[in-house]
């Protein structure tokens, strides 16, 4: 193992590249990146560098981000398959035709979806910036929020805002399961439980602080003695623990009985560090965009960012 990550270090100098992981990554993924956190925050800061070639150890979509955010940049990912449930939920084409039923509607949608969906968008958002998005939006003005419906109900609970929702989901935020939650917690009264917003509705109303990954690992700085039961892809707990490390930090239970009982995603898991050092050596799989859906793309990012400076 030692040898591989000399090798990718040397590698990393050799093609001037940036290694990105996020925060759901294998730990030792995430040692050996230059910048660990969460899809847009990554593709933001890769974007800042002066590297000819960006690494995205993540998802298909986090890599495609990157590419729309540095066009001129090479940008690879360790293996094709590394998908997302969520990005697969909202087919372009279908999409496409759900948005024309609806002409008189803005469409927002959450950064966790395909380049073509983006291109198809009025204003991307994240799930740190939701609220002010759509808060940022005219009253009279209706919404149609994709992929992710648990996201948007969750925006719905928060802002009273009517929106139209994209029936999109993410396997891993509905694989908490409710009694299993409720049973943990009953042996660890003390803890406090935070989630992320893609989570079932019943597992945010047991949760004393809803937030995007980074407002999770803010939040348990904020407590760092404190313990916590954490409902989001565990691979965040590597992170937190080294943010935290005297903070007792337990996995939401899953519904299926799987290897470690909490919710893993498969898509995330592919990526190795293997894997991560043939896409260098490489230079593939490399992320390629048709410029006319990049310039679409880019143009919601923008009007994102914009809102919430």
């Amino acid at each position: 193992m030692k040898g591989l990550k000399e090798k990718i270090a040397q590698l990393k100098k050799e093609k001037n590249a940036v290694i990105l992981a996020h925060y759901y990554q294998r730990p030792e993924i995430q040692e050996i990146a230059d910048y660990v956190g969460d899809s847009l925050g990554l593709s933001q800061q890769a974007a800042e560098t002066d590297a000819d070639m960006i690494v995205f150890a993540g998802v298909h979509f986090m890599a495609e981000t990157a590419k729309i955010l540095s066009p001129t940049k090479t940008v690879v990912l360790p293996d094709l398959e590394a998908g997302c449930s969520l990005a697969d939920s909202c087919p372009p084409e279908t999409f496409k035709v759900f948005k024309e039923a609806h002409p008189d509607h803005l469409v927002i949608t959450y950064v966790n979806c395909s380049a073509e969906i983006k291109a198809l968008t009025d204003i991307i958002c994240t799930s740190s910036n939701a609220l002010k998005i759509v808060n940022s939006i005219p009253k009279e003005t209706p919404i149609i929020f994709a992929p992710d419906k648990n996201l948007g109900r969750y925006i719905i609970k928060e802002t009273g805002r009517d929106m139209l929702l994209w029936d999109g989901s993410c396997i891993v935020h509905e694989a908490f399961s409710i009694d299993k939650l409720l049973e943990l917690h009953k042996g660890h009264p003390d803890a406090v439980i935070i989630a992320h917003p893609e989570s079932e509705e019943h597992i945010l109303k047991t949760a004393t602080y809803v937030g995007s990954t980074v407002g999770m690992i803010n939040y348990v700085k904020e407590h760092p003695t404190k313990k916590f039961i954490v409902a989001t892809e565990v691979g965040i707990l590597h992170e937190m623990a080294k943010a935290v490390p005297n903070a007792i930090l337990i996995p939401a239970p899953a519904e299926e009985d799987n290897t470690c009982a909490c919710s893993e995603c498969a898509y995330m898991k592919v990526n190795t560090l293997q894997k991560l050092y043939d896409c260098m050596l490489n230079e593939s799989p490399k992320i390629e965009i048709p410029a006319e859906i990049q310039e679409k793309a880019l143009l919601p990012i923008q009007r994102m960012l914009d809102l919430s400076k």
